[in-house]
């Protein structure tokens, strides 16, 4: 055998034993067992790549979300974490439907429940600024025939007061009839049975059935559904290319979406999708996935003021009215300093900053959103079951963040010390 016919042999040889590997590699892969329920799916991607103390923090609270969600009874989830104008963590955990091997992904459809509320605010507040309503008009301006038990309740209630839960009537009134699916105008000409607490303005009272007046009112104003002018002023300008109103995304099997879960025993059993409280579509009518969450959350911390401006984020973060809550609420928070309501969002003062937040919840599914516009961080978290996971996750991260490493410097203010070693290091290096 010549000198040339033994290297062609030797190649082809060597050749054959990569091809082999490479299928013996495809072979494994591809038949590997699935990844158990708890594994997550995907995460971001670039904060990992240096040792800063921000970043340091994002990761321990990773680390530990992972650890609770696998201790957890839930059956799947989602997290983004937003720092000034970018998302810096999306994760996703276990499964869409316990019976399945669907899992969770980023453009996973959950209900949000009453995080809606936090977009009926926004929404409010832009339909002002284009002088379709005003927050201080009454009711009565648009709606003559509205009825309350209470003439002066009647005659004087506003939308600033409905959207901050200050309307008088006795906490979440008919929430019983939603609940039963019973339609919206059945409800709303039962409001003048409701019981009066206060005069408006007054007294903090959540409402689910009065607050979505901001419906009717919108399509008297413009002739179109509540669900279409929040498509038009929210969803497509910040491109949350998931989220939708009303119940018909969760009607196609086919979709991405997260069926609710109910706990019986140890075991997650899905059910049919919940579509309670759809026609109060202000209160609790959203759906959206994780991947809207992150855009959403970087409007909310003023990164997209050519479609909300400081004014309108201005309004959000100014409180209305004060209020009190059971402490099982806020239980895994630290001590709030106070506590209060603006339109459509709780406002914690939280270990001397301001948190905007809400929750939500319907049954098997629950959803947290917070941010704080001082530290210009923010984050939401998305489950399909009715754990006490989502009550955790939001304080968790915040005292993370502003967890002292030592005496004097929170990780971001350290993130900015290590700013200024860099730039005097960069001018000792350019005077040598």
């Amino acid at each position: 055998m010549t000198n040339f016919t033994k290297k062609r042999v030797f190649i082809i040889s060597i050749s054959s034993i990569f091809i082999l590997t490479a299928l013996f590699s495809l072979t494994f892969i591809t038949h590997k067992k699935p990844a158990v329920l708890k594994k997550t799916l995907h995460k971001t991607d670039s904060f990992f790549v240096d040792n800063s103390p921000i970043k340091k923090t994002i990761r321990h609270y990773a680390d530990t979300l992972q650890r609770e969600f696998d201790s957890s009874m839930t059956a799947g989830a989602a997290v983004t974490i937003v720092y000034k104008n970018k998302i810096i963590l999306t994760r996703t955990y276990g499964l869409r439907n316990a019976g399945t091997t669907h899992r969770v992904d980023k453009h996973t459809v959950f209900r949000l429940a009453s995080v809606s509320k936090g977009f009926a605010g926004v929404l409010a507040c832009l339909l002002e600024q284009d002088s379709i309503i005003c927050l201080n008009d009454k009711i009565k301006d648009y709606l003559p025939e509205f009825q309350l038990k209470n003439k002066v309740n009647s005659d004087n209630l506003t939308i600033r007061q409905i959207l901050s839960h200050t309307s008088g009537l006795v906490a979440h009134a008919f929430d019983n009839l939603a609940d039963d699916k019973i339609p919206y105008p059945v409800i709303l000409s039962e409001l003048c049975n409701v019981d009066i607490s206060a005069p408006p303005g007054q007294l903090y009272s959540y409402q689910n059935a009065i607050f979505s007046l901001l419906d009717t009112i919108i399509r008297v104003q413009t002739g179109k559904t509540y669900g279409d002018i929040l498509e038009s002023r929210v969803f497509k300008p910040l491109r949350l290319t998931d989220a939708s109103t009303g119940p018909a995304v969760f009607l196609n099997e086919n979709n991405d979406i997260a069926y609710p879960h109910i706990l019986k025993g140890k075991v997650n059993i899905a059910s049919l999708p919940n579509l309670g409280y759809y026609d109060l579509m202000p209160a609790a009518g959203v759906n959206a996935s994780i991947s809207d969450m992150g855009r959403w959350l970087l409007a909310l911390l003023g990164n997209k003021p050519q479609f909300i401006n400081r004014d309108v984020l201005n309004l959000i973060e100014t409180p209305i009215i004060a209020t009190r809550l059971k402490r099982s609420y806020y239980q895994f928070w630290d001590h709030i300093d106070s506590k209060s309501y603006s339109l459509g969002w709780r406002i914690y003062n939280y270990k001397g900053k301001k948190i905007l937040y809400h929750g939500g919840y319907v049954k098997g599914y629950r959803s947290e959103i917070a941010f704080c516009p001082e530290e210009n961080v923010g984050m939401a978290f998305l489950q399909n079951s009715s754990t006490d996971l989502a009550a955790k996750v939001v304080p968790m991260f915040f005292n993370m963040w502003f967890a002292q490493e030592d005496s004097t410097s929170s990780p971001i203010v350290k993130e900015k010390i290590v700013g200024i070693h860099k730039k005097k290091s960069l001018i000792k290096d350019r005077i040598r």
